[in-house]
């Protein structure tokens, strides 16, 4: 006999989504630490594999992941390493001073949630340039969730996020964008990193998406390995990428990722109200 799946309520989603984005963005504060030269992506993704199934009792939502087209992702998280855009695999890289990596973290919760975020990390003492375009993405992300409001436009993220990049000499990836989440990994919206004020969907109080640009120090144009999940930029140049998921509130945004280890937003949004 069949049973109907219980729809949550608005009310039981939001508790739902901010557990999962509290939990999501607890494994990057507990791997914080073991993030220096001399460590393998591989042990970080144990580590963070270890926190989330043993002590969070959450499910690492990476691991075995397989869109149409694709191969199983073999890992429990994603280790960007420099010219790394995205979704690089886990594995014998050893961490040097120097290099910058992004770790990407999604969990889900005993109840079903998905929570997404991702942070910069820097090994040693990077390069200016690194440093550069690292703060550069944080503060277009940041600056594409100022945007957010019931209202506004995907149009407005995008191009908030755009204009920063663009006027700092950088690019932006366009084959990979931010995503509606909530009971499932990607949902609708797609929200793209570029883009014109006004235009695309119009958001609305209680939508749940990640916003997540991808900025490159050199040309966008990207190049996929032959594992078919890493993905490099075309002209070797330094990438960078932060995440948040956000929820559309009444008034404005709530970044559900945040937590007490997160870095702190930019000046350029200082006075953005995006806790409840």
């Amino acid at each position: 006999m069949l049973t109907e799946t219980k729809k949550p309520t608005s009310q039981e989603f939001i508790a739902g989504m901010r557990e999962a984005g509290r939990l999501a963005s607890e494994v990057l504060d507990h791997v914080t630490p073991f993030i220096k030269a001399g460590i393998t992506t591989g042990e970080l993704d144990q580590i963070c594999h270890d926190y989330m199934v043993n002590v969070q009792k959450t499910v690492p939502a990476p691991l075995n992941y397989q869109p149409p087209g694709y191969p199983p992702f073999p890992k429990s998280i994603c280790t960007s390493v420099n010219d790394v855009i995205c979704h690089g695999i886990p594995g014998d890289r050893i961490l040097k001073d120097g290099d910058v990596v992004n770790l990407d973290i999604t969990v889900i919760t005993q109840t079903g949630y998905f929570g997404d975020t991702s942070r910069m990390f820097a090994i040693g003492e990077p390069s200016i340039l690194a440093k550069r375009l690292s703060q550069i993405t944080y503060e277009c992300m940041w600056l594409g969730i100022a945007q957010v409001k019931p209202g506004c436009t995907l149009g407005d993220i995008g191009h908030a996020i755009q204009a920063h990049a663009e006027n700092a000499g950088y690019s932006v990836v366009r084959e990979y964008c931010g995503h509606g989440i909530g009971q499932v990994f990607h949902d609708e919206p797609q929200i793209v990193h570029y883009g014109k004020p006004g235009l695309g969907e119009q958001l609305h109080e209680g939508m749940t998406f990640t916003i997540e640009p991808m900025i490159n120090a050199g040309k966008r144009d990207i190049r996929t390995m032959p594992d078919q999940w890493t993905v490099k930029t075309k002209d070797r140049s330094l990438s960078a990428q932060w995440e948040h998921t956000c929820l559309v509130t009444p008034t404005g945004v709530e970044v559900l990722t945040y937590s007490a280890g997160s870095p702190p937003p930019p000046a350029c949004v200082s006075n953005l109200k995006f806790r409840p």
